[in-house]
């Protein structure tokens, strides 16, 4: 019997075809063995037809939908989104961060850098080749960048990108947060507007003025009903995002759409001078590193970590600049403008960040003439130093009220 294909057929060296009893030498045994995980890869051949296969083992399932019962290996958590911290604190430098890449190159190369500390993995053809799950590569990869590179990992691992994002923020450094499969809806209900990708305050504020405050919410809401609030696009966008869909995709060596630095304090800082020298500092290093790459960024992000009485709370604010630009004097003034914003007059601060976002190529990039003799000034001064810096280091040249 060369193979067995359904109940209705079987091919030997003779044919049993059509309605009737099957001969007792074709018969199947009314107890078919359970093949173990290590032997299913495929079934040819005569032999009994196993009942269960293992999920992580079925590299394909055809004429099988949702409502059968398989889990494909699509929903299965495959995406990992890591953010890395050194056990003494802050993010690694570049050439532990270059290494860690490396390192998470070991298990697969599609890898996606999110600098300065991050970075997006899919895993899913490695899950098989390890003969693990995500959670289970996740800790291998810990332990590993640990030991190697004394950094530890926040983790957060689901079915496509956004969905590891988000439940990177649920992950305590040192732990993975998995979102199940299956799980996606109950993951999201609660979670706040703000929280899916693309939604920032505006949209946020313009969503719960309509009652749709939370993600569980949005997905609830007919098509229609967001795209009228939102517009056609972004309506769509949400209502996709809203129900775990996201149509993006870990891209190796893709170009960064952010740069992002950060400063902590050795103790809690209350002088407001101190954390605004902070500020300035990320701006400066932030402008050169992207008028070095050729890039301008469109907004900043600023985040503040500050005690309070359930122990550190990060707040965030971003804001868009005027035009994309790589200027420092116009990044910090903006940088300035959002740390006003939150209002922190007492507060015991422990760290500032600054991520600039909307990364594009300044080439492409509109700058409006303002015929000011002063801001012309401060650009080529800007393009002097950046060369002085290049030669002689990055201390060479800094403002006056950072040298003091």
């Amino acid at each position: 019997m060369n193979e067995l294909r359904g109940g209705d057929e079987v091919r030997g060296g003779d044919e049993v075809r059509g309605a009737g009893e099957a001969p007792e030498a074709f018969a199947v045994p009314e107890a078919p063995e359970v093949l173990a995980a290590d032997d299913v890869s495929g079934i040819r051949g005569a032999g009994e037809l196993p009942e269960v296969l293992a999920a992580g083992e079925l590299s394909e399932v055809r004429g099988a939908g949702a409502e059968s019962g398989v889990l494909l290996a699509g929903e299965q958590p495959g995406i990992l989104c890591l953010r890395f911290r050194r056990v003494a604190g802050g993010p690694p430098d570049a050439a532990g961060y270059a290494g860690l890449l490396a390192l998470l190159g070991s298990f697969t190369p599609v890898v996606e850098a999110v600098p300065p500390d991050g970075a997006l993995v899919d895993v899913r053809g490695a899950l098989r080749y390890f003969g693990r799950d995500a959670k289970g590569l996740a800790s291998v990869i810990r332990v590993r960048a640990l030991a190697l590179y004394g950094v530890d990992c926040a983790i957060g691992a689901a079915r496509n990108p956004m969905l590891a994002r988000m439940a990177l923020r649920q992950a305590a450094p040192g732990t993975t947060f998995v979102v199940p499969a299956g799980g996606t809806a109950a993951f999201l209900a609660d979670r706040p507007a703000a929280a899916l990708d693309g939604v920032g305050t505006a949209t946020a504020r313009t969503l719960c003025g309509y009652g749709l405050d939370s993600v569980g919410r949005i997905a609830a809401a007919p098509l229609g009903t967001l795209q009228r609030i939102t517009g056609a696009r972004t309506g769509r966008d949400l209502w996709e995002r809203a129900r775990g869909i996201d149509r993006t995709a870990v891209v190796p060596n893709a170009a960064a759409r952010s740069v992002a630095a950060e400063r902590t304090f050795p103790r809690d800082e209350l002088d407001r001078e101190r954390q605004r020298r902070a500020l300035m500092s990320l701006t400066e290093e932030l402008g050169a590193r992207m008028r070095g790459e050729g890039q301008v960024c469109r907004s900043l992000a600023v985040s503040v970590r500050y005690a309070d009485r359930t122990g550190y709370s990060t707040l965030t604010r971003s804001r868009t600049l005027r035009e994309p630009t790589a200027h420092s004097a116009e990044l910090t003034a903006l940088a300035y403008r959002v740390h006003d914003s939150f209002a922190l007059q007492r507060a015991r601060v422990r760290g500032i960040g600054l991520r600039a976002e909307g990364l594009g190529d300044a080439g492409r990039a509109a700058h409006q003439l303002t015929f000011d003799p002063v801001d012309e000034r401060a650009r080529r001064i800007e393009a002097v130093a950046d060369r002085l810096r290049e030669r002689f280091g990055p201390r060479a040249v800094m403002p006056g009220r950072l040298a003091a």
